[in-house]
């Protein structure tokens, strides 16, 4: 609710008191005649009484958001339901299943929350549905006074927040189990809306309201405690909504970030997926039953609280922490986290919820925040001061508003601002609203509702792309700066070639036919293919991966420069490397025509598809040419015409070496074979594939994106993807084996059944069949796929649906306590062990597996010697080497031997293969680097697009209908493979009816609809706002016909130029869309027309707006 605080105080000792049945008959009167009447607690001036926990009370006086005047601020004070919504309230808001995609941190979950929260200190209950109070008041002095309308009282002192636990306490709390730690997230459309993940807990838990999240903000490790099970609020979907739990608002539907993604620039996709575990003790259980506040009583399993005492034990997983007790009768020793999920899994339509007691460790995020300061309000608080002159003092500040609507807003005190800003202010310059500037969070005491910040940086103008981009980097902590001289000193000078004693003590593969795939512009080549028919018919497959450790070694300084990058960056149509170009992309990428160090596994693959042979080790080669995926689809397709005499003008790249044409089609069309056999092997595994389209830019010569186009992934892309996987997966099974305690592997988790039960339920409602059990999933997937092959959309909306339950891959280290072996396995590949090993150009990870598969080479060649059995006889009598540690067959009574410790312990020292200790704050470092990668290119992505819709002004296009209730619908559009919401609720002109029986939404025009609420001038929003509404004749008009009009479709897309300024003039004959008309129905899976704009830039973040595209004769 813009310009007015909303504040229920409620005293839970008088729910049921006569006199409040009286005010919920009132209440429900205002409600069906729609109009929000001024009413306040206490008279005009708003106050509140409330309860202090210790019999004492005090009396909360909303004192006024600015200084600018002595004359206080009516808070107006509502029943949370007192918004004039009949209906909306109350009702569900009916979508997709709300599920959770990736490698993201686990975006926030949805559901309706409770108006009102009762704590544990002072049982005091206050409203949920206020919204930011600061957006109600003007900057002025710095008074803490002016903040926060109902603040907690302590002597003369006002305190907003409860005082952060001690260390001691949040220590003893941890051991006792009496709180959580966990990680905090916020709803980005509903900042009062915070999620805490509890590690093994399968439910997030639920922080409703600023003074229960208690400063916390986006990505801390916070203390959470968790409320008695009575006061946990109803979950999204679920049945019986409790009366003490209404929604804030009707459709708090919230599309989580996708947690799948890419996880190979060269389109290897990999899923990825993210899990930890802490330990939890005695929440507050419930009786054997209490009341809903409806009059159904829940009857609470006497086991688990039976159980509520015992501690210690295994800590049980969230699939099977259930059971709480054996078959014998007798409770078995569960921990925290165990009671926790089994209370969850007796009460699944029930959310848990709590409030955050203490923050043990801050986010970076905090040292990063990107916004625009609010110099317009500020300029308008200093003339309501009459001043004649800007003076600026010292005590005053000015208000910074993030980028991220996950961050709160900030106060900057004006005598921190950069001298630059300070000038300008002091002319009169509002344009400093337009400048992008990054702020670091300073301090956030119990006295202050907001944060106080200062500027670290200006990176300017926000409409710029520059600027745009400099922010995303910084934002995300990027390492943008080039690389040292020195650090470029310590490598060799090119020309360079590989140094003889090199070729000596490597196995030399330069005579094989070794070529890449890659991307057309990859200019960091760090794997290469090759294959051999043996005699025996099988085939012998080679991947050869850059040697990139030779050159880094560990602990130099450019191993600390990768290791403080950790990966590449990508975005546009540029890189952040990781390592200096020099060495990405020529002495250690594969380049063709050259020789080069690599790190080989030949794999012996028969018909079936398994391997029956290998041998991995440090060799050189000599790659013979370039192929790009589309020379690879080519050649799959058979019209790669190798009898042209100008191939290469056709643009098919140079052969080097002794070899023709013939020699790599051949291998590719090999390679293409057994990758299908692969494929299918892992498939029938019951590994999963959620590939779907993906919007992929076209760049003019200036960088500029001029067109987009959807692309999907061809047959030459998982051709390179299954021989990825598999050596891979090799990799992580010799250094498991060899260093059990001191690998470096990935692992995916199960996804959140919970979630993934409701996608279940979601396509059985419309007639798809899905078995989400073990080896089932993609089999079914599959099934409906080749079942909506028709309906392109709707496929692309399932499979993303179907991939949001997934969690987040992460790096671990194997001698990690924390990390149970049984959960070492990777979910999407339905594999037991996996590892990153073929990057090494542009991940920090890959360089610390390739160093210690060297470790395990070289302990291997060291036992085999002492003991005198390099070579032993094959079963035809042959002699072979011997591979007791890098071979198929593991040697544990090698290994395990005085000599086998001795010789692992010698090559790891040699190798720097770190402890157990060290490798795990590597994987930590890893594992946040690549998540700020992911998100750098997925903020540049939505750049980009906004960029293209800056400079066409408008798209056009159809939409499918994801989530629907009486404020707002959640749409997919197919042409920019994005989400995005269509607000419109109270908006003039507009009637919206809500059939709940049916889950249908009928939008009516109506000229004479204004807003009529008293005490909330200028809230309703203009039809404009939620509409491009056009007139029927004006479709009917030829191009041009306008005077001054320059319109045109660019590229295909549906996007039209706009020269012109009323909207009901442009030429939107070109669109192919046809417009809606009023009265409009939406049903769930409908598709709508919609336009779509660029929104912010020089006035705020940026975004792409939508709207309904609608045609009426009436405007």
């Amino acid at each position: 609710m813009r310009g007015v605080v909303q504040q229920s105080v409620v005293e839970t000792s008088a729910v049921n008191c006569d006199g409040d049945k009286e005010k919920k008959k009132k209440r429900r009167s205002n409600r069906r005649s729609k109009q929000t009447p001024p009413a306040s607690v206490d008279g005009i001036r708003g106050e509140a009484s409330e309860s202090m926990g210790d019999g004492r009370t005090c009396n909360a006086v909303p004192a006024s958001l600015s200084n600018s005047s002595s004359k206080q601020q009516v808070v107006y004070m509502h029943h949370p339901n007192e918004h004039g919504l009949t209906g909306v309230s109350n009702v569900a808001f009916y979508s997709m299943p709300t599920t959770h995609i990736s490698e993201q941190a686990d975006s926030v979950e949805l559901l309706s929350i409770p108006n009102q929260r009762v704590s544990d200190f002072g049982r005091r209950a206050f409203s949920l549905s206020c919204p930011e109070p600061l957006a109600c008041g003007l900057p002025g002095t710095f008074t803490n006074k002016d903040l926060f309308p109902f603040p907690h009282i302590e002597g003369s002192r006002k305190k907003y927040f409860d005082p952060h636990w001690s260390m001691g306490a949040v220590n003893e709390a941890l051991k006792k189990g009496d709180a959580f730690r966990a990680l905090f997230r916020v709803n980005a459309y509903n900042k009062l809306e915070a999620y805490c993940k509890i590690d093994g807990v399968p439910t997030d838990v639920l922080v409703s309201g600023f003074a229960a999240q208690n400063r916390a903000v986006e990505g801390d490790i916070v203390v959470v405690k968790v409320d008695p099970l009575s006061l946990w609020t109803r979950m999204k979907g679920s049945i019986g909504l409790c009366n003490n739990a209404p929604q804030v608002e009707d459709c708090n539907f919230l599309l989580e970030d996708s947690d799948v993604a890419s996880d190979s620039y060269k389109g290897k996709s990999k899923i990825e997926a993210d899990c930890e575990y802490f330990r939890y003790r005695s929440c507050p259980f419930p009786e054997k039953k209490f009341s809903c506040g409806d009059g159904e009583t829940v009857h609470f399993d006497p086991i688990i609280t039976a159980s509520c005492n015992i501690v210690d034990g295994n800590l049980p997983t969230a699939s099977d922490s259930s059971h709480v007790y054996s078959s014998s009768g007798q409770n078995e020793v569960i921990t925290p986290v165990g009671r926790m999920c089994a209370l969850i899994s007796s009460f699944p339509s029930k959310r848990p919820t709590g409030r955050i007691v203490a923050i043990i460790e801050r986010s970076p995020r905090r040292d990063a925040i990107v916004g625009c300061l609010n110099v317009k309000q500020w300029f308008s608080s200093q003339a309501k001061k009459n001043k004649s002159s800007l003076s600026l003092s010292d005590r005053e500040y000015i208000h910074l508003t993030p980028n991220d609507p996950k961050f709160p807003k900030m106060m900057v005190l004006i005598k921190g601002l950069p001298d630059c800003i300070r000038k300008r202010l002091e002319k009169g310059d509002s344009t400093v609203e337009m400048e992008l500037v990054a702020a670091r969070i300073d301090d956030w005491d119990e006295e202050s509702l907001v944060p106080q910040a200062h500027i670290l940086h200006i990176f300017g103008r926000g409409g710029e792309l520059e600027s745009q981009i400099n922010a995303i980097l910084f934002e995300n902590a990027i390492r943008s700066s080039e690389f040292s001289p020195e650090l470029l000193s310590s490598l060799p000078h090119i020309p360079w070639e590989v140094p003889p004693e090199e070729c000596r003590s490597r196995r030399d593969l330069r005579n094989l036919c070794i070529f890449t795939i890659d991307p057309s512009n990859a200019t960091d080549l760090d794997d290469a293919l090759s294959i051999e028919k043996l005699s025996n018919g099988n085939f012998r497959v080679g991947v050869h991966i850059a040697d990139v450790s030779y050159f880094v070694l560990p602990d130099t300084a450019l191993d600390i420069e990768a290791q403080i990058r950790s990966a590449s960056v990508y975005m546009f149509q540029h890189k952040v490397p990781m390592l200096p170009p020099l060495l990405s992309e020529n002495l250690g990428s594969l380049s063709p025509g050259v020789d080069r160090l690599a790190f080989s596994i030949f794999l012996d693959i028969n018909n079936a598809g398994d391997v029956v042979n290998r041998w991995i080790g440090r060799t050189v080669i000599h790659s013979c040419c370039k192929l790009s995926y589309g020379h690879a689809q080519d050649i799959i397709d058979g019209i790669f015409n190798v009898d042209s005499s100008n191939i290469i003008e056709n643009g098919y790249p140079q052969l080097h070496g002794p070899f023709e044409w013939p020699d790599v089609i051949r291998s590719v069309k090999s390679l293409h074979e057994i990758s299908k056999i692969l494929k299918e092997k892992r498939f029938g595994d019951g590994a999963l594939q959620l590939e779907s389209s993906k919007v992929v830019f076209q760049f003019d010569g200036c960088g500029i994106p001029f067109d987009i186009m959807l692309c999907e992934q061809k047959e030459s892309n998982f051709l390179v993807e299954e021989f990825m996987l598999l050596v891979n997966r090799t990799a992580a099974e010799i250094i498991s084996r060899a260093f059990p305690n001191s690998a470096l592997l990935r692992r995916h988790p199960e996804p959140n059944m919970r979630k993934l039960r409701e996608f279940e339920a979601f396509c059985c409602k419309h007639g798809l069949e899905l078995d989400i059990s073990s080896g089932r999933f993609n089999q079914s997937l599959e099934q409906i796929k080749e079942k909506l092959k028709d309906d392109a959309v709707l496929l692309d909306i399932l499979i993303s649906y179907a991939s949001r339950p997934m969690q987040l891959a992460t790096y671990f280290c194997s001698g990690d306590l924390n990390v149970s072996e049984k959960d070492w396995g990777h979910y999407a590949l339905a594999i037991p062990l996996y590892t990153h090993f073929t990057s090494p150009l542009r991940r920090y990870a890959d360089i610390v597996v390739h160093r210690t598969l060297a470790a395990a080479i070289e302990a291997e060649e060291l036992y085999l010697k002492h003991q005198g059995t390099l070579h032993k006889l094959s079963s035809r009598g042959d002699e072979v080497a011997r591979r007791c540690f890098t071979g198929i067959q593991f040697e544990r009574d090698a290994a395990e031997s005085l000599e086998g410790k001795e010789a692992l312990s010698v090559a790891a020292l040699k190798h720097r293969v770190p402890c157990a200790e060290l490798l795990s704050g590597v994987a930590t470092y890893c594992n946040e680097r690549k998540l700020a990668s992911r998100n750098v290119k997925d903020a540049c992505e939505k750049l980009c697009m906004w960029v293209l819709l800056k400079k066409n002004e408008i798209l056009f296009s159809e939409a499918r209908v994801l989530g629907l209730g009486p404020r707002f619908m959640s749409i997919y559009v197919q042409k920019l493979a994005m989400e995005r919401r269509i607000y419109y609720d109270e908006v003039e002109s507009l009637t919206v009816e809500w059939l709940e029986a049916t889950s249908t939404l009928v939008l009516s025009l109506c000229p004479n609809k204004h807003s009529s609420r008293r005490g909330s001038p200028g809230r309703w929003k203009s039809l404009e706002d939620a509409a491009f509404v056009v007139r029927p004749y004006d479709l009917e008009v030829e191009p041009g016909v306008f005077e001054g009009s320059s319109n045109e479709q660019v590229g295909g897309t549906g996007f039209v130029a706009q020269n012109l300024e009323p909207v009901c003039k442009s030429d939107i004959t070109n669109t192919e869309v046809d417009p809606g008309v009023f009265p409009l129905t939406v049903h769930l899976l409908s598709t709508i027309p919609v336009s779509l704009h660029a929104v912010g830039g020089d006035d705020g973040p940026i975004d792409i707006g939508v709207k309904l595209y609608m045609s009426s004769y009436i405007r």
